[in-house]
């Protein structure tokens, strides 16, 4: 049947008929249909939406994805009938009865995931069932390659290539704007591609946009670390595993990392990215990913297993999680405070050790180092300015500003400083809630939103000390902020008052 064109400006993949129409196709609400652009050639499938009012009979809303491909203009006649459903579904529902995955199944599920060919209904069936049922290595395995297949990859001439990743969990952990330039300042290339913050506030690549942009094809990541040895780059944007960041949208509402996926995530962008070495940190605490260290050990052999069967070195950390790095959460404050570092500061020390330890290991995996010289040699480069020349020059080669100092970055300008109550040592930090006032503050979206904490677990405090102070770009975002601390009390200072029974009810049963 043909169809006049309205192009509707919503950022998906899909179309709007009249409830009239639907009925003359045959379709009902999520069915499919195939769109015809003859004057184009052009066709694509497209879910379908009904309504009864927004689209008149004889015309189809096409939304903006969908017309990316199709590359109409309002008015233009267009054929459309019912198409058939993704072969995807049957493999997604033969992974929701418990059945494993072939290799062939898994490309076709990316694939499809790839081109938009699944709703987000269906997209979300896929990963609920991989989040419940589970993958075994070889689904993993399947799954990383099919990931690294479906978009760009990066081949350099010379060898090694290093990586770095940390799975998460603990607020502040800014390590890569130390380890990266020390890593690239020692000779070797590390492309590091990274993530915005989803439920933290901060991701690497939200702290890197304070300094350069971050968006980037992968051929200009290639070309910028042949040059100056590394970037650092939103992975987002270079269509390095796509599948990769339409299975995250997904997941964000449930707030859930399925383990399989997890590792094929983390995996499938090293391998993309040519590296032969990685370091996994891995933070262990109660509030992070990993609450023990037996998890901890066997998230690491899972993937040091991935990467023998994909051909590299893997080498884990197993890291302190129950306290956030440093003494900064949120973009301005996190960049400030490695800044300093790379400046020469000697404070905090949690950041300084943890980023120093990671980089090590890298080095000795290189051979950049001897067995058990790696820090000495990181804190060399640390400490000689090599790391700090070699920020600036990746700062440079991305577009921003290689002048930048600590000092340059500010706050936000709106603040609260929240005070002991009572004179005591600090015997809780508690990572979610600290990262939720910091979102709620503004982060990761307003650079300048987040929080300095005054002490941290185990320092001593007296009464009228402040303990953390939150900052905001905007003034109604700090009040929020402020509510909200009042309500999830993120640190606790042995003695304080945890609860309060109104004196009326004092001495009644």
């Amino acid at each position: 049947m043909k169809y006049s064109a309205k192009i509707l400006d919503i950022a998906d993949r899909g179309v709007l008929l009249n409830a009239s129409d639907a009925r003359m196709v045959g379709v009902l609400e999520g069915d499919r249909v195939q769109i015809m652009n003859h004057a184009s050639g052009l066709s694509t499938p497209a879910v379908v939406d009904i309504t009864t009012t927004m689209i008149p009979v004889g015309v189809i809303g096409i939304y903006g994805l969908t017309n990316r491909t199709l590359l109409l203009v309002d008015g233009t006649e267009v054929e459309v009938w019912e198409a058939k459903k993704p072969l995807a579904l049957d493999l997604i529902k033969k992974k929701m009865n418990h059945e494993k995955l072939t290799k062939d199944d898994t490309r076709q599920i990316i694939q499809d995931i790839v081109n938009d060919s699944l709703s987000q209904a269906e997209l979300s069936a896929y990963v609920t069932a991989c989040y419940i049922n589970g993958l075994d290595m070889d689904e993993v395995e399947y799954l990383t390659h099919a990931m690294v297949e479906s978009g760009d990859r990066l081949k350099f001439s010379n060898h090694p290539i290093v990586d770095k990743h940390s799975v998460g969990g603990v607020p502040g952990n800014k390590i890569s704007l130390l380890i990266v330039p020390i890593i690239a300042a020692s000779g070797l290339k590390i492309p590091k591609t990274s993530s915005r913050a989803i439920t933290g506030a901060a991701g690497t690549a939200d702290l890197m946009e304070v300094l350069a942009p971050v968006e980037f094809s992968a051929v200009e990541v290639q070309q910028m670390t042949e040059k100056v040895g590394g970037v650092i780059v939103w992975g987002g944007a270079t269509n390095i595993a796509p599948a990769d960041d339409k299975i995250i949208v997904v997941e964000y509402p449930f707030k859930i990392d399925a383990r399989g996926q997890m590792l094929a995530s983390v995996m499938a962008k090293k391998f993309a990215v040519g590296a032969d070495l990685v370091v996994i940190d891995i933070p262990v605490g109660s509030s992070t990913k990993v609450p023990d260290m037996a998890e901890g050990r066997k998230m690491a052999r899972e993937f040091i297993e991935l990467g023998e069967r994909l051909g590299i070195r893997v080498e884990c950390a197993l890291t302190y999680g129950d306290s956030p790095v440093g003494r900064t959460i949120g973009p301005n404050l996190e960049v400030r405070e490695a800044l300093a570092i790379l400046e020469g500061g000697d404070e905090p020390r949690s950041l300084i050790q943890k980023s120093l330890s990671l980089a090590g290991i890298a080095l000795e995996m290189s051979g950049k180092a001897a067995k058990g010289q790696g820090y000495q040699m990181a804190e060399e480069i640390l400490r000689s300015g090599k790391a700090l020349r070699k920020l600036r020059q990746i700062i440079e080669i991305q577009g921003g500003d290689p002048a930048v100092t600590s000092e340059s970055i500010k706050p936000g300008e709106f603040e609260f400083v929240v005070n002991a109550q009572n004179t005591g040592y600090i015997i809780e930090l508690n990572n979610r809630a600290l990262v939720s006032l910091a979102r709620i503050a503004g982060a990761p979206h307003d650079h300048g939103a987040g929080l300095l904490l005054h002490a941290k677990k185990g320092e001593q405090v007296n009464a009228g000390d402040p303990i953390f102070t939150i900052y905001a770009d905007r003034d109604w975002r700090l009040k929020m902020a402020v509510e909200e601390g009042r309500r999830l009390m993120p640190v606790i200072v042995e003695g304080m008052l945890l609860d309060r029974i109104p004196s009326e009810y004092r001495g009644q049963v």
